[in-house]
């Protein structure tokens, strides 16, 4: 088992988004939390995840190479 592991570099953001359209909504029933990206005239989120804590949204801005705000 290796003990280093290697940064993976990070993903491009897909086409055509862009840092300013991530976004993480909430369900009012459930209290689910999703992040993904925007899309303004589907008016939906796209390459959507579910999130279960801080370190999930963490792990999205960083797989995408993206600076949280």
């Amino acid at each position: 088992m290796p003990l280093i592991r290697r940064k993976k570099p990070a993903l491009p953001i897909p086409e055509p988004y862009t840092e300013r359209d991530v976004r993480i909504e909430s369900s009012t029933c459930t209290g689910e939390r999703t992040i993904g990206f925007y899309d303004k005239s589907k008016k939906m989120l796209m390459f959507a995840e579910l999130v279960s804590s801080d370190g999930d949204i963490s792990r999205f801005y960083e797989r995408y190479g993206i600076s949280r705000k």
